[in-house]
C-alpha cells in the first residue's frame, strides 16, 4: 500500500523560510553584504513582475529594464536635487547647463518623484499594451518589441547628457529624507524597507493569481482565442497585467537607487533585461516563488563568480543557466516540486 503523507504547500514553506532568512540577515551579515542582498531583493521585485506577466500571462517581456530605469531615474532626480540644495546638479554644471530644465523642477517633491517612479512606467505600459495587444501582437513579436524599446531608451539616455548624465548616469547621492546614506543604520533601514515591499507585493500578486482574474489570465495564456470566443477581452487582461509588472519594476528601480547609489544606462538596457528573464527561468517562471528565488540566486551567483573568477564568471553564469534548464526545464521550483511529490508517495 502506498502511504501518502501530508505536507505544507511549497508557497507556504517558501514564505516561512524567506521571512526567517530576511529577518536574520541584518544580524548575520556585515553592512556590505547586507547591501548586496538588498540589491538582489530589488531585482526580485522586477522578477516578480516578470513572473506575473510571463509565467502566468505568457507575455515574454524582454524590456523590463525600461520600467526599472524610469523608476530609478525618477528617484535619482529627487536625490540629485536634494544634494544640490537649490543649485544645479553637478553633472549639469559639467555639461554646461545654465538653468534647471523644466522637466526636473517637479521632482524636487519626494511624493511626486515616488509617484512618477510607479505611475510613469504604468502609464507607458498601458499605452503600449493598448496599442500592441489590440493588434493581437504576441509571442516572439512582443518580446522583440519590448527588447527594442529597451535599446531605444538607452540610446535616448546616453544622448541627453545635460538631462540624464549620459553614459555615466547619476551618482553621488548622500542623503535620503534627511538620513545619511553612508550610515550603516540607514542601509539597514533601506534593506528592511525593500524586504517588506517585496513581501507585500509577493502576497498581493499571489492573491491576484489565485483569484478569478488570475485564472482568466492563465486561460488567456493557454488559449487566447478561446477566451475571446467566450466573451472576454484578452487584450484588456494582458494590458492590465503588463502594466502591473511595469509598476513593480518602476518601484524596484526607485528602491535600487538609494541602496546601490547609482543609476546609469548600463543597468537598464537589453542585457540586464535578459538577465532578469534568465533568472526567472532558472527559478521557475510558472511559480511566483520561483521568480523571486531565481533573482536572488542569480544575483548571488553573479557576485560570487565575479569575485572568484574575474576573467570567466560570465561563462560560469551561462553554465549555471544551461545546467538548470537541462536538468529542470521548469526551474528550481519545478525540481523541488518533483522531489516533494516523490517523497510523499
Amino acid at each position: 500500500m502506498i502511504k501518502i503523507r501530508r505536507s505544507l504547500p511549497f508557497a507556504t514553506v517558501f514564505a516561512i523560510v524567506a521571512v526567517i532568512a530576511l529577518v536574520a540577515a541584518p544580524l548575520l551579515l556585515e553592512p556590505f553584504r547586507l547591501g548586496l542582498l538588498a540589491k538582489y531583493l530589488c531585482y526580485a521585485i522586477v522578477a516578480l513582475g516578470i513572473g506575473l506577466a510571463w509565467g502566468q500571462g505568457g507575455m515574454l517581456t524582454l524590456g523590463q529594464g525600461v520600467f526599472f530605469g524610469l523608476g530609478g531615474y525618477a528617484m535619482a532626480m529627487y536625490l540629485k536635487l536634494t544634494e544640490a540644495g537649490g543649485e544645479l546638479p553637478d553633472f549639469m554644471v559639467w555639461s554646461g547647463v545654465e538653468r534647471l530644465p523644466a522637466l526636473w523642477a517637479p521632482f524636487a517633491n519626494p511624493i511626486f518623484a515616488l509617484a512618477m517612479a510607479v505611475l510613469g512606467p504604468v502609464a507607458i505600459a498601458l499605452l503600449l499594451g493598448a496599442l500592441v495587444f489590440r493588434q493581437r501582437v504576441r509571442g516572439a513579436y512582443f518580446a522583440i518589441l519590448t527588447q527594442a524599446l529597451a535599446a531605444a531608451l538607452v540610446i535616448l539616455l546616453v544622448g541627453q547628457q545635460g538631462l540624464t548624465g549620459g553614459t555615466n548616469g547619476m551618482t553621488n547621492f548622500f542623503e535620503l529624507f534627511g538620513q545619511d546614506l553612508a550610515e550603516d543604520s540607514t542601509q539597514r533601514t533601506l534593506y528592511l524597507v525593500v524586504a517588506v515591499v517585496l513581501g507585500i507585493l509577493y502576497l498581493a500578486t499571489r492573491q491576484l493569481v489565485n483569484s478569478r482574474y488570475g485564472r482568466l489570465l492563465v486561460a488567456v495564456r493557454d488559449g487566447e482565442d478561446r477566451v475571446r470566443f467566450l466573451g472576454y477581452d484578452p487584450a484588456l487582461v494582458k494590458t492590465v497585467t503588463f502594466a502591473a509588472s511595469a509598476g513593480m519594476a518602476g518601484l524596484a528601480g526607485a528602491l535600487f537607487v538609494p541602496v546601490v547609489g547609482i543609476i546609469s544606462p548600463a543597468l537598464l538596457g537589453v542585457v540586464p533585461s535578459l538577465e532578469l528573464v534568465v533568472a526567472v527561468a532558472v527559478g521557475g517562471r510558472h511559480a511566483l516563488a520561483g521568480a523571486v528565488l531565481g533573482a536572488v540566486l542569480m544575483g548571488y551567483a553573479k557576485t560570487v563568480f565575479s569575485e572568484q573568477f574575474a576573467d570567466g564568471w560570465l561563462y560560469l553564469q551561462g553554465a549555471l543557466f544551461i545546467l538548470v534548464m537541462t536538468l529542470a526545464p521548469k526551474g528550481i521550483v519545478g525540481l523541488l516540486g518533483r522531489w516533494r511529490r516523490a517523497r510523499t508517495t
